[in-house]
């Protein structure tokens, strides 16, 4: 492996949250959830005689995509036909952009789990329409015309990423992008967010490219890791074996975990692009440009700066609440109800994305279990010592499965945090009596037994003592031990 160099491109298709399709008045719906062919017109259909129309509202989303992946939006861009003949595209060609898209020459950062960043260009975002699904059952495929036509944005990166690792990062944060500026869910299981990889290898002796191949469709940023991890893999042997790799479109199959060929790739020539006669070419002045530049949203790396240098949260914490909308949306309504920022970043990381973990529940779907208002009066009986970090731990387990509200939980079971010292001390004797040896073993220089027999005081207390109070007392009574 040590001798080759994975070579990755990706190519991101993410469907616009428009009301209507791109190039006619036609609702776009839920592909998944509304009944087959309720959301169609004579356009999608690519019935004879009719003609499309740009929707202006999937250029400037388009174009406030291009914007935040720091790409040039040039002031003159041309639709395109893509001869496409497929069931699902029944025109029998796809309108798309092809030598003058609408966003080029950009880059984006990402940020590896090492702390390493890498700078991926991003060679050109263009519009297209979207096909229609197609579904198999045994021989026979059934289609449904709801998807065709939506506009769709296909972001296309140079090849300059190198691992799977990579990819997944870089993934991950143009989903964040798309989910920030509101064009698109970022949910995959409804196909809104498509992924394909090209993939080669580049021998350290080479001086230039290999084979490529094109994994398609992929529906999850797990299949793509996987899918680019085994295709790496798979090229390697191949080259050493002397097989070679052959130019072709790959599927993902989940259950065998592998790569299959679906077809030997066609080239761009074959698709016979062409000016679409039916459009105008598309003519984009600077103000407009700025027009939309001025409506940018704050982006996810802006939000990270301004949680490190406002609220005092680390790199990793304010990259990690951020990279997702939602998460950061429920950080900052947390905040809002009068919480401390650090306390809330550590309960929000540590214990709610634990309990994510353990239940297999969506980031995005925390405010459901546990309400930002619970989570602040959680936070603030932390900051207040009402109870100690511990307790907390355990109370919001319980917020989680109940959904209860923190205050009357603590009421209720009597976990307020203890701090009177009469109540310590006594504590503190009833562990220092049964603690043996060890008093003795301290007493001669053993500092490493003060945690054990600080855990013996807390467990005395039901893990409610107040552990500045507790380490305080228990040092001095400790001390005084040594002295005698």
């Amino acid at each position: 492996m040590s001798d080759w160099k994975p070579i990755i491109g990706l190519e991101i298709h993410a469907e616009l949250l428009t009301q209507s399709k791109m190039f006619s008045n036609c609702p776009v719906v839920d592909s998944v959830t509304a009944a087959p062919n309720t959301a169609v017109d004579p356009v999608s259909l690519g019935l004879p005689g009719t003609l499309p129309v740009i929707n202006m509202q999937a250029v400037e989303y388009a174009m406030m995509v291009g914007l935040a992946l720091n790409c040039e939006i040039p002031p003159v861009n041309q639709f395109a036909r893509k001869s496409y003949f497929y069931p699902d595209l029944p025109k029998g060609y796809q309108i798309s952009q092809y030598d003058r898209p609408l966003c080029v020459n950009g880059w984006v950062d990402i940020e590896l789990n090492n702390g390493e960043t890498r700078h991926i260009r991003i060679r050109r975002a263009h519009l297209e329409e979207d096909t229609g699904k197609l579904t198999h059952i045994n021989d026979d495929s059934l289609v449904d015309y709801n998807r065709a036509g939506v506009p769709l944005l296909e972001i296309v990166t140079e090849p300059d990423i190198h691992s799977a690792e990579e990819a997944e990062a870089y993934a991950r944060k143009l989903r964040s992008i798309l989910q920030y500026l509101g064009v698109n869910s970022g949910d995959m299981s409804k196909g809104v967010l498509r992924l394909e990889a090209n993939v080669s290898v580049m021998h350290k002796d080479d001086t230039g490219f290999r084979t490529r191949t094109e994994v398609k469709n992929l529906n999850s940023i797990r299949s793509l890791y996987r899918s680019i991890d085994y295709e790496i893999e798979r090229q390697i042997k191949a080259w050493e074996n002397g097989e070679g790799v052959r130019q072709a479109t790959m599927g993902w199959d989940e259950n065998r975990q592998r790569t299959v060929v679906q077809r030997y790739k066609e080239s761009a020539d074959e698709y016979r692009y062409f000016p679409e006669p039916d459009l105008p070419i598309l003519e984009i002045s600077w103000e407009w440009v700025e027009s939309v530049r001025g409506g940018l949203p704050e982006l996810p790396d802006v939000k990270r700066d301004r949680f490190m240098q406002e609220l005092g949260l680390s790199h990793y914490d304010a990259h990690t609440i951020t990279v997702e909308q939602a998460v950061a949306h429920y950080y900052e309504d947390v905040l809002a109800a009068g919480a401390q920022a650090k306390t809330t970043a550590n309960l929000l990381l540590g214990s709610l994305f634990a309990l994510c973990n353990r239940d297999s529940i969506e980031r995005e779907d925390i405010p459901t279990r546990v309400t930002a208002a619970n989570l602040a009066k959680l936070a603030k009986l932390v900051d207040a010592g009402t109870i100690n970090k511990n307790t907390a731990a355990t109370l919001i387990v319980e917020m989680w499965d109940s959904g209860g509200d923190p205050d009357q939980i603590v009421k209720e079971k009597g976990l307020a945090q203890v701090s009177d010292t009469d109540a310590i001390s006594g504590a503190i004797d009833e562990a220092l009596a049964g603690a043996g040896d060890m008093l003795d073993r301290y007493a001669a220089g053993e500092d490493k037994l003060f945690g054990p027999i600080m855990g013996m005081v807390m467990g005395a207390l039901k893990g409610r003592g107040n552990p500045q109070v507790v380490r305080e007392l228990l040092t001095q009574k400790l001390q005084a031990l040594r002295n005698q």
